[in-house]
């Protein structure tokens, strides 16, 4: 078992060296935390958000859970919002996701994993709202990395919809909630281009947001195009020809052609 006394070494070590740097750091952080940034991310140990972003202690808020998820009865992250846009003045809410997600990986794959499957599901429904363009991409580590994006636009999209952010927008507040990425293997987040204020057309920035996300990972110029949330059209016929290998997408099963599906994304091991 792992000694904790190095963790408690470790922290009188950073609270030393972080004091001699800043004398006053901890007195100001001890009086109030003046965030203006709401961190949504995965809880990938991976993606700590202060060290990624170059940030302080107290310069950023978190909330974070399985595969960055916001979902509408999830009162512990909607308390988060809350508090953030209505104490703590956030201008800025940020929803990060990185590649390589194990829980977007086990939604891809839809095998059973156990309580966290009812979690999952959240994600196997933006699988749904994305299902013409994915089946017609041969390559599974092309849908894992194009459903990350997805997954990000989508809690975007949720975070507009919600009753505290609508009120915060009603009333003038200074708010934009963004989409972003962060890639593991190079250290480096990429903005999704989906930054929603109040007065923003939210479908319609989704849906460019989504476009750009097809195109950069088509294997093939895509044949299904976004249309909004739910809706689809198909610009070719007979997309489904001499798919002969058979992969979960969400709760149905689909014919695809999976092409180097040994090779692990990232060449790691998904973590939730």
């Amino acid at each position: 078992m792992t000694n904790l006394n190095q963790l408690l070494e470790s922290n009188r070590r950073w609270a030393k060296e972080t004091y001699a740097a800043d004398p006053d750091f901890f007195e100001k952080s001890n009086l109030m935390q003046t965030p203006k940034y709401l961190w949504i991310g995965c809880s990938d140990s991976r993606v700590p958000a202060t060290q990624v972003t170059g940030l302080k202690p107290g310069e950023i808020f978190e909330h974070r859970n399985v595969a960055n998820l916001v979902v509408h009865s999830d009162l512990n992250c909607l308390s988060v919002i809350q508090y953030a846009i209505d104490v703590l003045q956030v201008e800025h809410i940020l929803v990060v996701g990185h590649y390589g997600c194990g829980g977007v990986c086990a939604a891809l794959e839809g095998s059973a994993h156990g309580l966290v499957d009812n979690w999952l599901r959240h994600i196997q429904d933006v699988i749904g709202h994305h299902e013409a363009w994915m089946s017609n991409q041969m390559d599974f580590n092309t849908r894992w990395k194009a459903l990350c994006e997805f997954n990000v636009i989508e809690q975007v999209r949720n975070i507009a919809r919600t009753t505290v952010v609508g009120h915060a927008w009603r009333r003038g507040q200074n708010l934009q909630v963004h989409g972003w990425i962060y890639g593991i293997n190079d250290g480096i987040i990429n903005d999704l281009n989906v930054t929603l204020d109040g007065r923003s057309n939210i479908e319609s920035a989704i849906s460019s947001s989504i476009e750009k996300s097809y195109s950069r990972h088509a294997c093939i110029q895509p044949y299904a195009r976004y249309d909004d949330w739910s809706n689809y059209y198909m610009s070719k016929p007979n997309l489904s020809q001499n798919r002969h290998i058979v992969c979960d997408i969400g709760a149905r099963r689909h014919s695809l052609t999976q092409q180097n599906r040994s090779q692990s994304f990232l060449h790691a091991t998904p973590a939730y």
